[in-house]
């Protein structure tokens, strides 16, 4: 029986033993670190049978919902508002829909003129630095976090503290106290920011949230730090990575880059293709059966847990041709990377834009960029629930 989580070896494949399982034994048995079993699923039907039916709960309040922290470390418990990730239908639902409206394709075409003059400020100081500069901190960190904290009305002088904290949150390794305590630190954060705005709510997205839950009578502060919290964590880890090993992906394809380049209609569908190809959050999707479901002919029952593998989904040459492959020809707007089902990413329509934004304007404005050191020499993310690289060094 396979121990789990299983890391990754090479920047550009998923562990071998997915495709072993998605091939043999799609639907199986694991032992997560703390000792007990757990179901995994790996094919990209499956995966996406499980995250959109209700008998698979998200409540990781529960003692039996699978636990990935290291052997011995239990689930965290606080006195936290419950995060939208982790509410059941019927909560789940009107918290999604309250602010849903944020997100829309409409909302973020709004925003895109901003995003354009951050994206363009920090290449204009990544140009006129020294060289080579490391990509991370110049431009995949910046970005998407400037634009959540814009979005949500956070400073962004205060971005070290959340990445500091979050990569405490995020490493497999870390201690429980100290993860709990990193979850304390940004918390607290909001809570007194939040507290702040209250008096005279800005036009900004927690101050409209102010707004909108006073004269429906129903505001809650713990449940807009719950929300501020997830947007503020989720909103700047996941796009940094992708823009990181996006273009990673680029570089080590110069013909596709050049294609691209060429021809920026085709980014949005090269961006698609970024996220499957990395899928950088893996095995953090957990489920819980809460009624007896078959899925792939196995029974799951009540009580036991679910690990949907969604690298492995995103690889499964039943959804995919030739899915080990990059190609940023590929029509593959139906991955799993933002998940699937009523718990699909909130934040979608932001991250596609932002990375659309990022690869044109750094494809146009940096044609003659390159690794300033080998693959092979850069730190990945072996050791984080969200894959990527720690530092970029690039030299154009």
């Amino acid at each position: 029986m396979l121990q789990f989580p299983l890391v990754r070896h090479c920047p550009y494949a998923p562990p071998e033993e997915y495709g072993q399982l998605r091939e043999k034994d799609p639907v199986t048995r694991i032992r997560l670190p703390d000792g007990r079993e757990s179901w995994v699923v790996t094919r990209h039907e499956h995966v996406r049978q499980v995250l959109n039916d209700p008998s698979f709960s998200a409540d990781r309040t529960h003692a039996d919902f699978p636990n990935l922290a290291p052997a011995g470390q239990p689930l965290p418990r606080d006195d936290s508002a419950p995060s939208m990730l982790t509410m059941d239908p019927p909560e789940h639902g009107p918290a999604r829909r309250a602010v849903l409206g944020e997100f829309t394709v409409r909302q973020i075409a709004a925003l895109r003129p901003r995003m354009q003059q951050i994206v363009d400020e920090r290449l204009d100081a990544m140009l006129a630095g020294p060289r080579p500069a490391d990509l991370v901190e110049e431009l995949s960190l910046p970005v998407p976090s400037m634009v959540i904290c814009e979005m949500l009305g956070v400073p962004y002088t205060d971005h070290d503290f959340f990445q500091v904290n979050t990569a405490a949150m995020i490493k497999r390794e870390t201690p429980q106290d100290e993860r709990r305590a990193a979850f304390g630190r940004i918390r607290d954060y909001l809570d007194e920011l939040i507290a702040g705005k209250e008096d005279a709510p800005p036009d900004d997205l927690l101050g409209r949230q102010i707004r909108k839950s006073r004269a429906g009578g129903d505001y809650d502060r713990r449940s807009l730090v719950s929300l501020g919290f997830l947007l503020l964590v989720a909103g700047h880890e996941t796009t940094a990575n992708m823009i990181s090993l996006g273009t990673l992906a680029l570089l080590g394809n110069p013909a596709q880059m050049d294609a691209l380049r060429a021809d920026p209609a085709r980014t949005l569908g090269a961006v698609e293709e970024m996220l499957r190809y990395f899928t950088i959050v893996d095995t953090v999707v957990a489920r819980l059966c809460v009624a007896d479901t078959e899925v792939g002919g196995v029974t799951i029952r009540a009580g036991e847990g679910v690990l949907t593998l969604g690298q492995a989904a995103n690889r499964d040459p039943e959804a995919f041709d030739e899915p080990d492959a990059f190609d940023i020809g590929r029509p593959a707007r139906h991955h799993v990377a933002f998940g699937f089902g009523p718990h699909q990413c909130l934040g979608q329509n932001l991250a596609r834009a932002e990375l659309q934004i990022v690869f044109d304007t750094l494809l146009r404005r940096v044609p003659a960029l390159r690794l300033a050191t080998p693959v092979e020499e850069l730190p990945f993310k072996s050791d984080a629930a969200i894959y990527g690289v720690y530092h970029m060094p690039v030299t154009w």
